[in-house]
């Protein structure tokens, strides 16, 4: 596709832009400049068109230098897009950071339209001829706040590009969770073999969800990286709050969840935490031991590290472990492997035949304790939903169930069918209950 992208200096409204255009609060929006750092990538749909959109951080800097690791980015978006929108601020004059921008854009020979922004009554209209200063022919004013000019602007990107039919996206989307500092934007770029993802020692790097498409052995995923999550007595500014949110809406939206685990600091309490929110949320889940290649004496110490991720995971028995590392790219293979087990297991449909048969057998060989003179029936089971997989058993009771025999229900499940890498829901309804 087509694909388009957002430059300009920090709140001149680029990530509002972005929001306005791909119908979704997928970029942060804040008055504090800088807040957008790594690329962040949308699709726009139009009038059955459709096109790539990528927002960028805002380009600013002392001494008349760019930030070094936002101008990258921004370089690698001119580079990646068939068309820029440099994206100016209605209510200020031109400065020279915009001429500095200009300069660039000049250079990348890529065509470019001036966006002037903040432009919501009739007499800021007339600011838009101070921008031609800038040497485009195009300059179109718009309001993101208001959402006035849009239908212009996408008349002018579309015109262009072919009318294509409705189509479902089959990608398996996954997402990086963990502690801030893990190496999830680390890992990503390792799996893409490119620098799409702002790394850096400094814990918090990575404030918005990123996504980015890619296709691996001709299978389509999205991967997405997300901000460290902090324990919540640690979140002060409101900026954290925003990206936990939007973590959170990650995990949400995703089909499979890969925690980062550092192997340099060891596993904490609060990565039970963090894991427990894809847990709720009922997704495939693949844990990843990243920074392997830290590890002194690997061979030895892999024994020690599954021992303890054993006894701090128990909980969730059925997740498999990724001992990678995003440096040397060592199994970085497994963790797609992983993450398409488990978003297999995670869609998985069992015949309701095959299931009463090993229901029919597990109550055989240890029937239900009974309590007060009453004893748990089981008459019937089958899988209600996937995504997790869903069991439905139909009792005479439901309140003689006791949350060990349950558990041995589930284990037995579990030992007969494939279901590693998801959580499963076992409900109990009386057999007279509607």
């Amino acid at each position: 596709m087509k694909t388009v992208c957002l430059i300009g200096k920090p709140n001149t409204g680029k990530s509002s832009i972005f929001n306005r255009l791909i119908k979704e609060k997928k970029a942060i929006i804040m008055d504090e400049p800088g807040i957008t750092r790594d690329r962040i990538f949308g699709v726009v749909n139009y009038q059955n068109k459709k096109f790539n959109l990528i927002d960028t951080g805002g380009l600013h800097g002392e001494n008349d230098n760019f930030d070094k690791d936002i101008l990258m980015q921004a370089e690698l978006a001119i580079d990646e897009s068939d068309m820029i929108l440099f994206v100016v601020d209605g209510e200020c004059d031109i400065d020279a950071t915009d001429i500095k921008i200009r300069n660039m854009l000049k250079k990348s020979g890529k065509e470019v339209i001036v966006l002037v922004n903040k432009i919501d009554n009739e007499k800021r209209k007339y600011n838009i001829y101070n921008y031609y200063e800038l040497g485009f022919e195009t300059i179109i004013p718009v309001s993101a706040e208001h959402n006035l000019g849009f239908n212009a602007l996408l008349a002018l990107i579309t015109k262009d590009i072919k009318e294509v039919e409705d189509t479902i996206d089959e990608a398996i989307r996954f997402c990086f969770i963990g502690r801030p500092n893990t190496g999830k934007s680390s890992l990503i770029n390792a799996i893409l073999n490119e620098d799409r993802a702002i790394v850096s020692d400094v814990a918090g790097t990575t404030i918005d969800a990123v996504d980015t498409k890619f296709k691996y052995n001709n299978k389509e995923y999205i991967v997405v990286d997300t901000a460290g999550m902090r324990k919540k007595g640690r979140i002060y500014e409101n900026l954290e709050k925003y990206s936990l949110m939007r973590s959170m809406k990650a995990i949400e939206d995703s089909d499979v969840c890969v925690l980062v685990v550092d192997a340099n600091t060891g596993i904490i309490e609060h990565d039970k935490h963090i894991l427990s929110y894809a847990i709720k949320s009922g997704k495939g889940i693949v844990i990843a031991v990243n920074k392997w290649d830290t590890v002194k004496n690997p061979n030895e110490d892999i024994k020690k590290w599954k021992k303890e991720l054993e006894v701090y995971f128990k909980f969730v028995p059925y997740i498999n472990f990724v001992f990678t590392s995003a440096k040397t790219r060592k199994r970085i293979n497994d963790i797609i492997m992983e993450v398409d087990r488990a978003y297999e297991n995670n869609n998985k449909e069992i015949k309701t035949s095959l299931l009463n048969d090993i229901i029919a057998e597990a109550v055989s060989l240890h029937e239900p304790p009974s309590y007060k003179g009453k004893r748990l029936k089981i008459y019937f089971a089958s899988q209600t939903s996937n995504r997790p997989p869903k069991f439905t058993f139909h009792v005479n009771n439901k309140k003689l169930i006791h949350f060990s025999y349950e558990r041995y229900l589930e284990n037995k499940i579990r030992e007969n069918f494939d279901l590693t890498g998801t959580p499963i829901v076992l409900q109990f309804k009386n057999r007279n209950d509607k």
